[in-house]
């Protein structure tokens, strides 16, 4: 069987894009509109990956039963108008993508984020018809880390596992990753708390940098 690599999947939010900025604005936003002080950014940043809900929770330092519905829809409403105002490519990103493309290697995106704010963000950035896929947290009944998204983008891009890598910030990332049987490498440049510990999780390789990625398909 062949084992060359013939599609790299990413996940979004900490991988492919730097979305914080604009995940911050819309937490800060709510916060001082319930009359909190505003967070830096550098305090919001890890927790993106968490998701909505675990951002909103933590900015607020609600409880994991207290109700949090309407903060939740006032807060996608805030970044759905914000989505692309700050949010670009990570760093060396542009290059990477650049590069899989002229090496007929595809690239596609499997998030856990809602296709409602995937669409129109891969879109406004100029990525969507670049991507083979972009398999989002409601495309399927499971999200990560069940491995049935990342399945599918294989089923996508025509190709077996063993062909593909997945590249995520997150443990579930990895865990989905390998229980689909696809290598797997860490954003480390992405956002992953202080307490995490990444060299635990079992993935294929690191990443310091998205650069650090060509070395894993040449």
């Amino acid at each position: 069987m062949n084992q060359s690599i013939q599609t790299v999947l990413f996940d979004l939010d900490g991988t492919l894009l730097d979305t914080a900025p604009d995940l911050g604005l819309a937490l800060n936003t709510l916060l001082i509109e319930h009359q909190y002080q505003p967070l830096p950014l550098t305090t919001i940043r890890p927790w993106v990956s968490l998701g909505t809900t675990a951002l909103i929770r933590k900015g607020f330092n609600l409880g994991e039963t207290e109700p949090l519905d309407a903060l939740r829809q006032r807060f996608l409403t805030i970044y759905t108008e914000h989505l692309a105002d700050q949010t670009c490519l990570f760093p060396g990103m542009a290059e990477v993508l650049a590069t899989l493309e002229s090496k007929k290697i595809q690239w596609g995106v499997v998030t856990n984020k809602a296709a409602r704010l995937t669409d129109p963000l891969m879109q406004q950035l100029g990525l969507a018809q670049r991507s083979i896929c972009n398999i989002s947290g409601d495309t399927l009944a499971q999200c990560k880390p069940h491995p049935a998204p990342l399945l599918h983008a294989c089923q996508l891009a025509r190709s077996i596992p063993e062909q593909c890598i997945y590249v995520g910030d997150a443990s579930r990332d990895i865990e989905a990753g390998q229980r689909a049987g696809m290598r797997t490498l860490v954003a480390l440049y992405g956002y992953i708390e202080d307490h995490e510990t990444p060299a635990q999780w079992g993935a294929t390789g690191m990443l310091n940098q998205p650069l650090d990625l060509l070395s894993w398909v040449n």
